[in-house]
């Protein structure tokens, strides 16, 4: 993680559509260079609690979120969940360390992290943020919307070239 630049909020800016708030940090950045999570306050300079920690902000992984969301990904994930209790745990894991993470900076005095975290998947944008942020180990279901991106035609411009594959579940196998 490093501290936004100039040109670096300029480029977020343009990503976003509007200017970017709270930026503590980027969080990731493309293999081609570019910002494409950062990592924000969990208030607003404003007040406003926000409790995304960790915000996509790259519009080819945007799109690519998107895309999933509307091809039933996330739905396919919160069923895995009900039905795979190592899933569950590592899902509910991933959830207690972005709290413990948002809340080392300024607790908003609520369990909510985002996503759906962790009964559901209801953000595929939040979830592929959180992994490209920490690297792939700590959110399963992230890491395997990573996955899917990278398969996609990402790997090696917005996803790591090295981000390891999707693992196919025994229906699809």
């Amino acid at each position: 993680m490093t501290a936004p630049n100039e040109r670096d909020l300029e480029i977020i800016a343009r990503q976003l559509g509007r200017e970017p708030r709270g930026v503590l940090a980027i969080a990731y950045r493309t293999p081609d260079g570019l910002p494409a999570v950062v990592k924000t306050a969990p208030r607003l300079p404003d007040g406003t609690p926000f409790p995304t920690l960790y915000y996509l902000t790259d519009p080819r992984l945007t799109a690519e979120a998107s895309r999933q969301e509307s091809a039933g990904v996330m739905r396919e994930m919160t069923e895995r969940l009900a039905h795979d209790p190592e899933l569950a745990a590592a899902y509910r894991a991933a959830h207690e360390s972005y709290l413990a993470e948002r809340n080392e900076i300024e607790s908003l005095g609520t369990d909510f992290t985002g996503g759906g975290m962790p009964d559901r998947v209801k953000c595929l944008h939040v979830l592929i943020a959180h992994s490209l942020a920490k690297g792939p180990g700590v959110n399963p279901l992230g890491d395997e919307s990573v996955a899917l991106a990278a398969d996609a035609g990402l790997r090696g411009t917005a996803v790591p070239a090295d981000w390891p594959a999707a693992r196919k579940s025994e229906e699809q196998a």
